[in-house]
């Protein structure tokens, strides 16, 4: 993860990806893709804690549309934490929603405290997913589900020339991971009846559909609230990782497991 007092996603990238995602999201899909990775898993009445929350838009859908009790969201950043704050005031869901801004480091939760554990596009942050596989592991509750979406690196070593590019182009603080490691890391924890699909097919094309939307029906009002030199990077941005992803590097993947409940 990157440190705390760092602000790596800034207002304008912020407002930008919420223009392509809807509000409180960050990464693609929206609330579609969230439905999509939890089918058949039962969120009604749970405690759920959210790693990486962003913009809150994940916790907030987990409460209206998967009947949620209580969902605790959990970021290293003080700035999204803000945002996720000021959405729960919007939509008068304070109670149920409880944001808070994090060390990077091991989870400071009590054990066994939460029935499901997710988290959007989030972990590509965190470097030890072997530690992050245990921590959850621990906050679940026996029987409990890790339910989760990431960016899963399509190579074991070293990215190709085009996938640096397009990391350095990002500017985040990216630790990818293979789906080996990941699957690896779930095993070694002790999770059961672990299963990871690849969304890279969908994604190829809907990264063709941002791009397009960046450059046409959003280019006049992003331009005007964010100036067209920021579009422009980002409009580069999009075209080196559309590289990527059509060279298999940077795969969206979504990945599930559950804690024995004996």
């Amino acid at each position: 993860m990157s440190d705390s007092d760092k602000q790596e996603y800034d207002d304008n990238l912020m407002e930008l990806l919420e223009a392509l995602w809807g509000e409180g999201f960050m990464s693609p899909g929206g609330t579609d893709e969230v439905d999509r990775y939890l089918q058949g898993i039962d969120l009604n009445g749970q405690s759920v804690l959210d790693i990486g929350c962003g913009l809150g838009g994940v916790d907030l859908h987990l409460l209206r549309r998967h009947g949620a009790a209580r969902v605790v969201g959990i970021d290293v950043d003080a700035a999204l934490i803000l945002r996720c704050d000021q959405l729960a005031e919007k939509y008068q869901a304070t109670e149920q929603l409880q944001f808070s801004c994090v060390e990077p480091g091991p989870l400071a939760l009590d054990p066994a405290s939460f029935g499901i554990v997710t988290s959007k596009d989030s972990i590509i942050h965190i470097e030890d997913k072997y530690a992050l596989a245990r921590d959850v592991f621990r906050v679940l509750e026996p029987g409990g589900w890790f339910v989760a979406s990431d960016w899963l690196a399509g190579y074991e070593d070293q990215p190709s020339t085009q996938m640096q590019a397009y990391i350095d182009a990002e500017g985040l603080d990216f630790r990818l991971a293979s789906a080996t490691t990941y699957v690896q890391a779930l095993q070694a924890a002790g999770f059961v009846d672990i299963d990871i699909v690849d969304r890279h097919e969908w994604y190829q094309q809907q990264a063709r559909v941002e791009r397009a939307q960046l450059a046409g029906v959003l280019s006049d009002g992003l331009a005007s609230k964010l100036g067209r030199e920021f579009l422009e990077r980002e409009i580069d941005v999009w075209d080196k990782m559309i590289i990527a992803i059509d060279q298999g590097q940077l795969r969206p993947t979504h990945l599930r497991g559950r804690k024995p409940a004996g």
